[in-house]
């Protein structure tokens, strides 16, 4: 399969900047992998697709306000510093992106907030981009990694091409986010409210909850035609025993499982057995997922509408068929469905 073929022209103006005023109110596209049949909804009306015993599983992992700006010593210059995980909670050290990256080099000291509160250390290049950062701070770890947070802002992918506000720290997150690590948020999560969940509930369906730590991988330019040759960025990952057993008793007595998202087809992917059952699971996945590819577990998938050529477009091609998919999508892009992350929504069943 080649990169190529996950070309098309995507109009800036379907790029959502903002998610719809209510969680479930977004556009739902349904997709029918039997039929063909491509049904247009709004996505509160997912509840008409499932019923007794049918199972969700979702991503429970939470976005943390991963991007910060500092200024460089002496010179001021302004950095973008975006978080991506500590690698070491009692020397401080975080691996991060620096942005420029040209300007930043070991034993460079960068300083954040108003007052210069916080400050950093500049101790090893990890790739042209990556560093590793000793934050320099007195007190434990709790009161540094408030104080951490508070300086950053909710990390919106770039295609999301405004300032930060407000409203964005409760809406880039899923309201079952408990699990906190993520620094991309799982988006097919973000159109389930809390209203939508209960009337599931009433309807008897049932919900379990992994954790993936999504990461910038998702965004990485795929820089090879030939996609065997493409390495993801490993994901940490969690799969529970009340996961297992959730979703182990609905594939047993034949009832529909939903992987509510990619990050959810990918742990769930990672983690299945050979007989096809979900085992516990607790380490990190490259796992990458393109077609074609024969899928053990989930019946259904919830996801967004992904940007061209991404790894996120090529899994759910994977799921859906590559030539229904793709004709979803050029139907999504003829009846102005939005794009990405704030966008809408799209079942496959």
């Amino acid at each position: 399969m080649k990169l190529s073929k996950f070309k098309f022209n995507l109009p800036e103006k379907q790029i959502a900047l903002y998610p719809a005023k209510n969680r479930d109110e977004s556009r739902l596209m349904v997709v029918n992998r039997k039929t063909g049949q491509i049904e247009h909804k709004i996505f509160k009306e997912i509840l008409d697709y499932f019923g007794e015993g049918d199972t969700f599983i979702f991503n429970n992992t939470k976005v943390f306000p991963a991007r910060l700006y500092g200024n460089k010593e002496k010179t001021g210059a302004r950095i973008e510093v975006f978080l991506l995980r500590e690698l070491n909670e009692e020397l401080r050290l975080w691996d991060v992106l620096v942005d420029p990256a040209r300007k930043i080099r070991i034993g460079n000291k960068l300083y954040f907030g108003e007052d210069d509160s916080m400050v950093a250390e500049v101790i090893d290049n990890t790739t042209s981009r990556g560093r590793t950062l000793r934050f320099l701070y007195d007190g434990d770890h709790d009161t540094f990694k408030k104080a951490l947070y508070a300086l950053g802002e909710t990390p919106l992918p770039k295609y999301i091409d405004r300032p930060v506000e407000p409203d964005d720290e409760e809406r880039y997150q899923n309201i079952f986010a408990t699990e906190e690590g993520a620094v991309v948020a799982p988006a097919a999560g973000l159109h389930f409210s809390r209203e939508l969940m209960k009337r599931l509930e009433i309807k008897d369906c049932r919900f379990a909850f992994l954790t993936l730590h999504c990461g910038l991988g998702n965004f990485r330019e795929i820089d090879v035609e030939d996609l065997t040759k493409h390495k993801m960025d490993s994901e940490q990952m969690f799969v529970n025993a009340d996961v297992v057993e959730i979703v182990n008793a609905a594939k047993d007595a034949g009832h529909q499982v939903c992987a509510v998202g990619t990050s959810v087809m990918r742990a769930v992917e990672t983690a299945v057995s050979t007989d096809g059952h979900l085992k516990e699971y607790e380490g990190w996945t490259n796992k990458f997922i393109f077609p074609p590819y024969d899928f053990s577990l989930a019946t259904s998938m919830v996801t967004n509408f992904h940007m061209p050529l991404s790894t996120l477009l090529m899994m759910t091609a994977s799921f859906g068929g590559y030539d229904l998919i793709m004709e979803a999508y050029d139907v999504a892009l003829k009846e102005k469905y939005q794009f990405g992350a704030y966008g809408d929504a799209m079942l496959i069943l």
